[in-house]
């Protein structure tokens, strides 16, 4: 028998680390947390602590944006794609 997936409808978080049970969350909520656990580790190891890998099928506009993100956002030059190959 083939396994059923089930699609998520709205963000889920943990809470109690790890270990904690998943609950439903608003989408503020999650973005929030994401943010703040991006900040966190930035503030810890410094933005080498951040990569971006692009595919070779995105187009050039999607790579200029990923490249932007990394580079300014993130303040990481960690960036590199498959477009060698």
């Amino acid at each position: 028998m083939p396994k059923q997936y089930v699609r998520l409808t709205q963000p889920l978080v943990r809470d109690g680390g790890r270990s904690g049970a998943l609950r439903p969350a608003t989408w503020d909520e999650a973005l929030d947390r994401v943010a703040s656990g991006f900040r966190a580790a930035g503030e810890a190891h410094g933005p080498s602590t951040y990569g971006i890998f692009s595919c070779s099928r995105s187009t050039n506009e999607l790579n200029f944006v990923a490249q932007k993100l990394s580079r300014v956002v993130l303040g990481s030059n960690n960036i590199d794609s498959c477009n060698r190959t």
